[in-house]
Parts: C-alpha cells; sequence; structure tokens
C-alpha cells in the first residue's frame, strides 16, 4: 500500500480527507462519475495532472477502495478504471463542493480555462430541477466531440451514463465551451444553432424543455 499522510485527526472528516484529500484525488472522483475510463481519457479530463501525480493518486484511490481497475474483454481489451459503489458515494460531495465553489467572489464566470465535460455532466445533473418538467420522458444522444453521453429523463429522474444511446429522441452535437455557456445561461439555444456552435436532431422541442429544467450552472 502506498505510504499516506494522515491528520492525525479521529475527526471523520479529518479521516475522508486522508483518503481523498490529496490534490487531483476528488477530481478523479469526478471523472469516473459516468463510467470507466482508461488512463489516457483521464488525462484528457485533466491536463494539468502530471502522468506520474495521476498515476499516484489512482493507486492510492485503489488502495483505499474508491477506485478499482480492471481489463476490458474484447474487442476493446484495455484496462480501465472505474468507481467502486463506495466511491460513487461521492458524488453528492463534489455536487455540494461545486455549488460552494460557484458562490466563492474570486471565481472568474466565463473564464476561458479548460473545463472537463464531466464537470459539465456534474453540473447538468446537480442543476436539473425535477419539477420543472415532471411528465418529461425522453433520451438524448449528447455528443461533445469525442465524448458521447447518454441522458435519460423519466418521471423527473435525469440519468446521465458515458456512451452512445441508441435510440434517442434527440441528438445535440457541440463542444463543451459552448454547452457550458449554455448551462450558465450566458448563451441561448436558438442563438448558437444559429451561429453553427451548436447542432440538434430530432425533437428539438424536447431540447429546449431539457435546458428550461436546468437551473443556471
Amino acid at each position: 500500500m502506498t505510504t499516506r499522510r494522515s491528520y492525525g485527526d479521529d475527526c471523520a472528516a479529518a479521516h475522508a480527507l486522508d483518503l481523498v484529500g490529496e490534490r487531483w484525488a476528488l477530481l478523479v472522483v469526478r471523472e469516473l462519475l459516468f463510467g470507466p475510463k482508461r488512463f489516457s481519457d483521464l488525462r484528457r479530463g485533466m491536463p494539468n495532472a502530471s502522468p506520474n501525480v495521476l498515476s499516484q493518486r489512482l493507486r492510492e484511490l485503489e488502495d483505499v477502495g474508491v477506485v478499482r481497475r480492471h481489463k476490458l474483454g474484447p474487442p476493446v481489451s484495455s484496462w480501465v478504471y472505474e468507481l467502486t459503489d463506495w466511491g460513487h458515494e461521492l458524488e453528492p460531495v463534489l455536487t455540494h463542493l461545486g455549488r460552494w465553489g460557484r458562490r466563492s467572489p474570486l471565481r472568474t464566470a466565463g473564464s476561458t480555462a479548460d473545463i472537463s465535460v464531466d464537470s459539465l455532466m456534474l453540473a447538468l445533473r446537480s442543476h436539473f430541477d425535477p419539477a420543472a418538467h415532471a411528465g418529461l420522458t425522453r433520451t438524448y444522444a449528447l455528443n461533445l466531440g469525442d465524448d458521447h453521453f447518454s441522458i435519460r429523463i423519466d418521471e423527473g429522474h435525469l440519468d446521465i451514463t458515458r456512451g452512445d444511446e441508441r435510440a434517442p429522441d434527440a441528438v445535440i452535437e457541440t463542444d463543451p465551451k459552448t454547452f457550458a455557456a449554455l448551462l450558465a445561461r450566458r448563451q441561448r439555444l436558438d442563438e448558437m444553432t444559429g451561429a453553427g456552435r451548436l447542432a440538434l436532431r430530432g425533437d428539438v422541442d424536447s431540447v429546449e424543455r431539457l435546458f428550461d429544467a436546468v437551473a443556471a450552472a
């Protein structure tokens, strides 16, 4: 097991920080919330984390049971990392931490810094208002460049998984920064489609209803 630093404090919060408080650890969890990833995919989602540091965080998270590594069968036959059930329980922690961080007076809204597509998916899920369209049942294919997600809404519940949706009611194709602007209400759907920055196919009305049900992130 990797040698770890400890606060030496019996508080449960201190123990939790012993486990996931190292730099990049919670962002690794964020990157795996919506499905398994290869090491190269994790690097793409966290370009500022060096390969050595990322490898160390993954080993540490494996050691404590937050992450596991396994090999996919043919035809992929590659090693991936995924969250354990216990690791998935960190989602509300990240959700509340993100809400707290968005209210920071030091944060620059609309920053040009890179943004992870998984952080956008977390924002989409955490800002979805189930009461806005309680009767809406739809599936969406969301393609953000090389990152594809399946979004399903069923009676007020929104579920997001990594991968292609086989029979979506609507397809949304755009880039991460445009999608972030839509979530933050800095741009409107019709403006982005008119400018050619976003393409829609299928039930366009249901796409508008999806964004109407998401509070500004």
